[in-house]
């Protein structure tokens, strides 16, 4: 089981850096006003998202899963662990909603503006703070 945990905590390692990177990358891209620039974004963008969030995402679940396989009769009573995977669940659409945007911008059809992006690079640091906590310090 530690093995699985190690490789757990790798891949949400990884999983986080694309999703705090990625938005970083669309306040750029929204700011950029060449076409070499949106081209070159549009390849970093496309590159970390599908070689890199993705990948880390599915390997965070499997090994996620695993941990819960291994530990299910006490977690399924903790209220701390369904708390965490609400906002596992909700990461999963933040990691969606990111797809999206990346399709938007390879279209060159973004709307939105480096402001959004600003605020929306900020919403994986509070969900990563709520579930080491939870996850460490199970405060229920």
């Amino acid at each position: 089981m530690l093995w699985i945990k190690a490789f757990h905590i790798i891949s949400v390692i990884c999983w986080f850096a694309a999703l705090f990177y990625l938005p970083r990358l669309f306040v750029y891209h929204a700011q950029c006003d060449d076409s070499a620039g949106r081209e070159r974004f549009k390849i970093m963008e496309r590159k970390l998202y599908r070689g890199i969030a993705t990948p880390s995402m599915i390997a965070t679940l499997v090994f996620g899963l695993g941990l819960v396989h291994f530990q299910w009769d006490y977690l399924k009573v903790t209220y701390w662990f369904w708390i965490k995977l609400a906002l596992v669940i909700a990461l999963i659409g933040y990691h969606h909603i990111c797809g999206a945007h990346l399709k938007r911008f390879a279209r060159d059809a973004n709307q939105r503006s480096h402001i959004y992006f600003r605020v929306f690079n900020e919403l994986p640091v509070l969900a990563l703070l709520a579930i080491v906590i939870l996850a460490v310090v199970k405060p229920f």
